[in-house]
């Protein structure tokens, strides 16, 4: 009697409840941490994945939308500065990031525990360096009246963040899935040989013989 192994996730594999923990792309490859559960009584398991494949042009595009709020929270750019942009410092809708954005990349969101994210990047330095930072941590749970009157550091585009946060995870999901650029995907480059299943009979090729070549040198000294 066989079990047929389920595989947890990619193309085959059922659907599942994915809580992504932690997500980075670097050089184009996805790594991951995540709990998966076949149903909402399951106990969740925890796994870290990291691709083999190139991710698809979505999921890096979404990280792209994620480098306006990394730039306010680790306070590398003033939201309302002048920026020679219709939109100012927000791009526009559709549109690729403006070019004072062009220094800075976000590789990765850490999800916190209490519904919230950190993001995570760089900032490439005219020097030719690269500077990694670490955003604050931004919370998603309501607040009550009483802080967002108080003096207590409360980002003021929460409700974006979250919007993008939560496309980009879904992405994140769709790649664990399979989801991945084409260009990214291996080829087979070899022939796979065909497998032998237990119990099958397997006859033998057989082999032919080889006919001794003849030694034209000793015979002709046996002539002699």
């Amino acid at each position: 009697m066989t079990t047929e192994l389920i595989p947890i996730v990619g193309p085959q594999a059922r659907k599942s409840l994915l809580t992504i923990q932690k997500a980075t792309v670097k050089k184009q490859l996805l790594y991951a941490e995540f709990t998966e559960q076949l149903d909402l009584q399951a106990k969740p398991r925890p796994f870290t994945m990291q691709s083999a494949e190139l991710v698809h042009p979505d999921l890096e595009r979404c990280f792209a939308h994620l480098v306006p709020h990394f730039c306010l929270l680790t306070e590398q750019l003033d939201e309302h500065a002048e920026y020679d942009t219709p939109a100012g410092y927000w791009p526009m809708p559709g549109e690729p990031l403006p070019v004072h954005f062009d220094s800075y990349g976000v590789t990765g969101l850490i999800i916190g525990a209490k519904n919230g994210v950190t993001l995570m990047g760089f900032r490439q330095l005219e020097s030719g360096k690269v500077l990694n930072m670490t955003g604050q941590y931004v919370s998603f749970a309501e607040t009550s009246e009483e802080f967002e009157e108080s003096d207590a550091w409360h980002y003021q585009h929460t409700d974006e963040l979250q919007g993008a946060v939560e496309v980009t995870l879904e992405e994140v999901e769709a790649a664990l899935r399979g989801k991945c650029s084409e260009a990214g995907r291996q080829l087979d480059m070899f022939v796979q040989e065909k497998e032998v299943e237990m119990g099958e009979r397997v006859e033998e090729q057989p082999t032919k013989k080889r006919k001794a070549r003849r030694n034209t040198a000793t015979t002709a000294n046996a002539a002699e």
